[in-house]
């Protein structure tokens, strides 16, 4: 069954409980780094007193946290089946962690499996403490700050600095290298989640010559309006209804690409929550999120060579 991330450190909150008893209650376990061959290290420098890079499962998922050096992983699909297009991934985690199984890995394989090169991007986050019982009190903290600003109207989580130069850097990469991959440059989607989402806003807001995908997807991203250049690149959107961090904030975001006469497609599914992964949430509508994007894709081309 999918894992709501947000729910796992934020429901036994909303019940009133000590956060040194729900803390407790959330499965967090220590795993050794996995192998992460292929991957490409980004060269955007480090993260001044980051303490080491630590992997762990929430709640058997893997997860990563203190990433002071990005990486840009390739996930390319049998070269008789691709068709050109590529999809850069950015997983979630409120920046303070990155969820790189249920929100990278796993659409990777998806995405390959249907013609198109996936590009894994982990990138640079906030710090936390090196103890694990440490950072889950911060992982907390946050979290429910999260949830008690969107509970009165809409959280804010700016992408920090360090994480939207690793996502400019990852775009430049695939097209710098599209040829090696076998890859269109002209075809080069950004699909986000959560706070890879609201980095994925800021990508395309910034323009950075060369740093805009050609489509962004953005998976229960932060709903607030932004400012849309007139080459903003078509927008999709996956979102519940009943999203603990952005539902109150309306649908300002696609409406921004409305507004701004740029192609945009929403999707809002009655139930969901927010976090519910590359799976949806079991016994919900938002299970068919991931066929209504490759539909997107498909209509934009990115099916076929």
């Amino acid at each position: 069954m999918p894992v709501n991330r947000f729910s796992l450190f934020v429901t036994a909150l909303a019940f009133a409980l000590p956060t040194a008893v729900t803390a407790q209650g959330i499965p967090v376990e220590p795993i050794a780094t996995p192998p992460q061959t292929g991957a490409i290290a980004l060269g955007t420098g480090g993260v001044l007193g980051m303490p080491a890079e630590s992997w762990f499962t929430l709640a058997g998922r893997p997860t990563v946290r203190n990433v002071a050096t990005a990486t840009l992983l390739p996930v390319l699909p049998d070269k008789a089946k691709a068709t050109g297009a590529a999809v850069i991934i950015a997983p979630g985690g409120g920046f303070l962690m990155e969820s790189m199984e249920a929100e990278a890995m796993k659409p990777a394989r998806w995405l390959a499996d249907h013609g198109i090169a996936a590009f894994v991007l982990k990138y640079r986050i906030d710090a936390t403490p090196a103890s694990l019982d440490a950072f889950k009190q911060a992982a907390l903290a946050r979290f429910a700050a999260a949830a008690m600003a969107g509970a009165k109207g809409g959280a804010v989580i700016p992408a920090p600095a360090p994480a939207l130069a690793d996502a400019q850097a990852a775009v430049k990469l695939v097209r710098a290298r599209a040829g090696e991959w076998g890859v269109d440059p002209r075809r080069v989607a950004y699909l986000g989640f959560s706070a890879g989402a609201i980095m994925g806003v800021d990508l395309v807001k910034t323009a950075e010559p060369g740093t805009t995908p050609d489509l962004f997807a953005a998976i229960y991203p932060s709903m607030a309006p932004t400012t849309v250049a007139a080459g903003a690149p078509p927008l999709f959107v996956a979102v519940a209804n009943d999203d603990e961090l952005f539902s109150k904030q309306g649908y300002g975001l696609p409406d921004s690409w409305r507004r701004a006469g740029r192609p945009v497609e929403l999707h809002v599914y009655e139930h969901g929550g927010h976090g519910f992964g590359f799976d949806g949430k079991a016994g919900t509508t938002s299970t068919g999120w991931s066929v209504a994007l490759l539909t997107w894709f498909g209509a934009h081309g990115w099916l076929t060579k």
